[in-house]
């Protein structure tokens, strides 16, 4: 295994993102994103700011009906659908149809943060990547793939998978302590299994391409470690997707915007105590820094 390259504003260069041009929101894609349930109904706002901060055109989100009017209310840029709730505050299982239809639609989705993890979860979770389109799979939907793993195989593109360590080893189907104490070759076991595009998050972030390609980040401060940071992550790399990167280019981008987002925002409100919702406010920036003119 070759050490992994550092992911720096340099190496960003070679992976471009799409230029922005002079269109509308359609020009920069449709995002729908498939996340919270009746107790965490904030991960999809959390998630949908970013991804618009991130440059999505237009948004979409589906989330359960006891938490849909007030997201409307809060995030008056989307369009948000509520869809039926299970006892457990979470979809109900006649939802998996009506959601994957919907994502077959969207430029690019996310779905997982904030959603209750059910009975059903391994079936949506397959009915999106069979869609094929570019999608982000976050927390409950990646506990639910080793249940599907030949229909993510199969995906014609390859998905992007934003595991902590926790789920990581779910999803390896073997012990947390074997991955923090290898995370890059864990890494590379979980591209190369579901052929997808792979982030281990920690406080050095490794990123894995299926063909085994990786990539070490090691910004973003101690600040990043707090409830919601997971979801604005998600919410960015959603958003660069929608755009038309390639999984892997909007990964790299997500992953270097959220950290040098932490580090931003240490240097000016402190090592700690900076809020999830403060990370997307930083994103247009760091992309305009970046981002040749």
């Amino acid at each position: 295994m070759s050490a992994p390259a550092e992911l720096t504003p340099a190496l960003l260069k070679k992976y471009p993102l799409p230029p922005i041009g002079a269109g509308d929101k359609n020009a920069r894609g449709s995002i729908l994103i498939i996340a919270g349930s009746r107790d965490v109904g904030g991960a999809a706002l959390l998630t949908a700011m970013a991804a618009m901060r991130a440059g999505a055109g237009r948004l979409q989100i589906a989330t359960v009906d006891s938490v849909a009017p007030h997201l409307a209310m809060a995030m008056p840029e989307a369009m948000v659908v509520g869809l039926a709730q299970g006892r457990d505050g979470g979809f109900a299982p006649s939802t998996v149809k009506p959601l994957a239809e919907r994502a077959a639609m969207a430029d690019a989705v996310v779905a997982g943060p904030g959603m209750q993890g059910n009975g059903h979860t391994a079936k949506l979770a397959a009915a999106l990547v069979g869609n094929g389109n570019p999608l982000a799979l976050d927390a409950a939907l990646l506990r639910a793939l080793p249940q599907r793993r030949e229909e993510v195989q199969r995906s014609a593109c390859p998905a992007i998978l934003l595991p902590h360590a926790g789920e990581l080893a779910s999803l390896l189907e073997c012990d947390e302590e074997e991955v923090e104490a290898d995370p890059l070759a864990a890494g590379c076991t979980c591209a190369e299994r579901y052929d997808a595009v792979t982030l281990v998050k920690g406080v050095n972030s490794h990123i894995v391409a299926p063909d085994g390609t990786a990539f070490l980040y090691k910004g973003g401060g101690p600040g990043l470690g707090v409830s919601g940071s997971g979801d604005t992550l998600a919410g960015i790399v959603g958003g660069l997707l929608s755009r038309r990167a390639d999984p892997l280019t909007a990964l790299l981008w997500g992953v270097w915007c959220h950290g040098e987002a932490g580090r931003r925002l240490g240097e000016k409100v402190g090592t700690l105590g900076y809020l999830a919702r403060e990370i997307p406010g930083e994103v247009p920036g760091l992309l305009e820094s970046v981002t040749p003119a």
